[in-house]
């Protein structure tokens, strides 16, 4: 991984395994074993995603193999039970798959894997042919950064574009991906705003936000009270 990892297409696998949708039960799982892949997806004959099959499509084959459903279970578990009896990878599917596209942004990825409860997706062009697949461990592969690496973007993404003239005040410091903020700042009214565009920097695990507005001088504000200036005594 080169960079800054900011979509999928910079954190996914490239190199991928797939099926046809003709592919037996044992050159599935034998597929699987060797892979050690819990999931694969399944291809038309243009190489356009149709469908996922999983481990859980799978082991129905096993769950009925010693029969005993009765009648009523066998309708309430319907899919199940077909899926007992399917043979290939275009019966066990999943479909429609749930996929991502390579220009999707990381956090968009983990949200749709969140969703849908799965965890690998495979990623498609426009026209829905399989570029790469998508893992729950590639999506954390942007924890990785150097903390000198995320310095660098709060400064240059957030600090610098936020706070102008002001921007050599303020501090940037970043610890195992939590990043420190300090310093003093004119415009105090962004400061909530600079907290939130920190934390979606990538590799951000946390932000503390410590930045303070310029000292107020009581002379140029009649409300603060000057401790220079005497208080007249009252009359009796």
């Amino acid at each position: 991984m080169t960079g800054t990892p900011t979509v999928v297409d910079d954190v996914m696998t490239h190199r991928v395994v797939a099926l046809r949708a003709g592919a037996a039960f044992k050159e599935i799982v034998r597929t699987m074993q060797e892979w050690r892949v819990s999931a694969l997806p399944v291809l038309d004959d243009g190489a356009r995603v149709v469908g996922v099959v999983s481990e859980a499509d799978l082991l129905p084959k096993e769950e009925y193999s010693e029969g005993g459903l009765d009648p009523y279970e066998r309708v309430r578990r319907l899919a199940d039970v077909r899926k007992a009896m399917a043979v290939t990878a275009g019966d066990l599917m999943t479909t429609p798959a749930v996929t991502v596209a390579p220009a999707s942004t990381l956090a968009h990825a983990a949200r749709v894997m969140a969703r849908s409860g799965v965890k690998r997706l495979p990623v498609v062009d426009h026209e829905g042919v399989l570029k790469g697949i998508v893992s729950r461990s590639d999506l954390l592969k942007v924890f990785l950064r150097d903390d000198a690496d995320i310095a660098e973007d709060v400064r240059r993404e957030v600090v610098d574009r936020l706070f102008g003239a002001y921007a050599a005040r303020v501090r940037v410091e970043v610890c195992e991906g939590a990043v420190t903020l300090t310093g003093q700042v004119r415009e105090t009214a962004l400061v909530p705003l600079a907290a939130h565009l920190t934390r979606a920097v990538a590799g951000v695990v946390d932000v503390r936000c410590a930045l303070t507005g310029p000292p107020r001088r009581p002379d140029l504000d009649p409300d603060l009270p000057d401790p220079q200036r005497s208080t007249p005594a009252r009359r009796q």
